[in-house]
């Protein structure tokens, strides 16, 4: 498969760097005075300065609010434990904990959302089992989110 491109907002240069390439090890690629590039775990993401949006819209699931809006990876399930770790321990804004959803069903998941420096919302998940990554057992809202 090849890799995605992503270009999204954000407030710096530095801390975006400190952030991808430091904290989460994703290499840096091009860059200017308002944008830079990283390997996004095998794929290319873009951060461009620009302002901050007035609105962060929000979704749930399996009733957790979540950001609308997000971005992220799916990792190995060993790979995703090493990186939750490390963002504790640095004590990264997380918006939602390390968790594992869905637990016995279709589509396990451990799953965590994190803040970057410039507010943008990733998610970073793991499967139980790598099959299971489209599976639709996953998918359905709950009662109280199909009311909303």
């Amino acid at each position: 498969m090849l890799p995605f491109h992503l270009a999204f907002r954000i407030d710096d240069i530095e801390s975006t760097r400190a952030f991808y390439a430091g904290l989460l090890n994703c290499p840096t690629g091009r860059e200017t005075e308002n944008w830079i590039d990283f390997d996004f775990f095998g794929h290319q993401i873009s951060a461009h300065i620009g302002p901050r949006p007035d609105v962060v819209l929000q979704t749930r699931v399996a009733g957790i609010d979540v950001p609308l809006s997000h971005f992220g990876a799916v990792l190995e399930w060993d790979h995703w434990q090493d990186l939750s770790q490390r963002l504790t321990a640095h004590g990264a804004d997380f918006v939602i904990e390390p968790q594992v959803r869905f637990v016995g069903e279709p589509g396990e998941q451990a799953t965590f959302f994190v803040r970057d420096p410039s507010g943008n919302a990733l998610e970073f998940k793991a499967f139980r089992d790598p099959n299971g990554i489209f599976d639709a057992g996953t998918t359905a809202a709950t009662p109280a989110e199909a009311a909303q």
